[in-house]
């Protein structure tokens, strides 16, 4: 699929079809993680692959916000170094990569960022040093999804120049 295309179609879902995703979109996936941008390239970003139908419950379970990820057929937690100032822009940049490639492979994702930390530490062994930022849950769709996104008009979002300076594109240089 043409990036562009992937981008404009690409939607959030939270219902997933229990068809399997093959081992090498998984691979494809956390590959597109591994190779978003880090700030000062510190790489401090780190992956949990949970794919076990008992754990993926246990994930669940362990949500405040994404109880839905239990119809995920994996998911990916995603950790940082807190005490980076951008570790949240790293961990979003990561999480980006890895739904565009997934939907690439017409496989849908959702995130969540509700979770009892304490339990999820215990339940996934997540070291103390590292934190948990966001959980992806992936799958295929339960039906044919057609990307159509509610979205503001470029011209109320984007401005030339100068906040307030009315965006045109007929303004491009």
């Amino acid at each position: 699929m043409d990036t562009n295309q992937t981008i404009l179609t690409k939607l959030d879902v939270r219902q997933f079809d229990a068809k399997k995703v093959p081992a090498e979109v998984k691979q494809k996936v956390l590959g597109a993680a591994r190779a978003s941008g880090t700030g000062v390239n510190k790489q401090h970003w780190r992956f949990i692959l949970v794919q076990d139908r008992d754990m993926i419950k246990r994930l669940s379970e362990d949500s405040t916000s994404g109880s839905w990820v239990a119809g995920a057929n994996f998911a990916v937690i995603v950790l940082a170094d807190p005490t980076l100032g951008y570790h949240l822009i790293d961990s979003g940049r990561a999480i980006q990569n890895m739904q565009l490639a997934a939907w690439d492979q017409g496989v849908i994702s959702g995130l969540y960022t509700g979770f009892k930390e304490d339990r999820m530490r215990k339940d996934f062994a997540i070291p103390s040093e590292l934190k948990p930022t966001v959980v992806v849950g992936f799958g295929y769709p339960v039906k044919r999804i057609l990307g159509r996104k509610k979205r503001m008009p470029l011209p109320e979002l984007a401005f030339i120049d100068r906040y307030g300076n009315k965006f045109e594109a007929k303004k491009l240089s």
